[in-house]
C-alpha cells in the first residue's frame, strides 16, 4: 500500500479537477512531477495515515459481519435459506453485500478525510473542494483530526459521507463476489477455518 500510495494521491487529484479548475494536470506523469516540484516528496503521502487506519475497521468489519451472518443463518435457518448444512451462492452473495455495506459505511469518513488531505498543498484545492471554480482560500489541515474537525464544522457531519452511494455501488458487489470466491476456493482446497467459540 505504501509503495503505490503516491499513484492514489495523483489519481485523487486528477479525478477531482474539472474544466472549471484554475489549474489543470495534463496527465498522471505531469501531476506527479508537478506535485514533486511544487510541494515536495512528502506531498505524495498526504492522507496516508487515515488510509492505513481505515483499513482496520473496513477489513475487520467485513469479515466479522460476513462470518456472523453466515453462522446466524445456518443456526436459525430463516426463510429456508440454508441448503442442508451449507448456504447457497446467492445467500453468500447477500451476506457479502451486507458485510461490504457495513464495513464501507463505518470506514468511509476516513476515506473522505484521506481524499481531502491529499488536496492540501495544491494551490487551487479549495476551489475544487467547494466546487465553485473561484475560491482562492488556501486549504490547510494540521493533521487527520484537524481535517475531521474542519470538515464537520464547515460543512456538517454529512460531508463525511459525501459520495458514499456511488462508492458503495462499486464496493458492495465487489466485496460480495470476493467473499463467494473466498468460499469457493476454501471448498476447492478443502480448507477448514473455524474460530473456537
Amino acid at each position: 500500500m505504501s509503495a503505490t500510495y503516491p499513484m492514489d494521491m495523483v489519481r485523487g487529484r486528477l479525478t477531482v479537477q474539472t474544466e472549471n479548475s484554475p489549474y489543470q494536470y495534463r496527465g498522471m506523469f505531469h501531476a506527479l512531477s508537478t506535485v514533486l516540484r511544487e510541494e515536495g516528496p512528502r506531498a505524495l503521502y498526504k492522507g496516508w495515515f487515515p488510509s492505513v487506519i481505515g483499513v482496520i475497521p473496513y477489513v475487520g468489519l467485513n469479515f466479522s459481519v460476513y462470518e456472523s451472518l453466515k453462522d446466524w443463518l445456518v443456526k436459525s435457518r430463516p426463510f429456508g435459506l440454508v441448503e442442508g448444512e451449507d448456504l447457497g451462492v446467492v445467500t453468500k452473495l447477500a451476506c457479502g453485500a451486507a458485510a461490504g455495506t457495513v464495513g464501507q459505511t463505518v470506514a468511509y469518513p476516513l476515506d473522505v478525510i484521506r481524499r481531502r488531505m491529499q488536496m492540501v498543498g495544491w494551490k487551487d484545492a479549495s476551489s475544487v473542494i467547494t466546487g465553485d471554480g473561484r475560491s482562492k482560500a488556501p486549504l490547510h489541515y494540521s493533521g487527520m483530526v484537524d481535517a475531521f474537525r474542519q470538515t464537520v464544522r464547515n460543512e456538517g457531519f454529512g460531508a463525511l459521507y459525501r459520495g458514499l452511494v456511488p462508492n458503495s455501488v462499486k464496493v458492495v458487489p465487489s466485496i460480495a463476489i470476493a467473499f463467494v470466491t473466498y468460499e469457493v476456493l476454501k471448498d476447492l482446497l478443502d480448507v477448514q477455518l473455524r474460530i473456537k467459540d
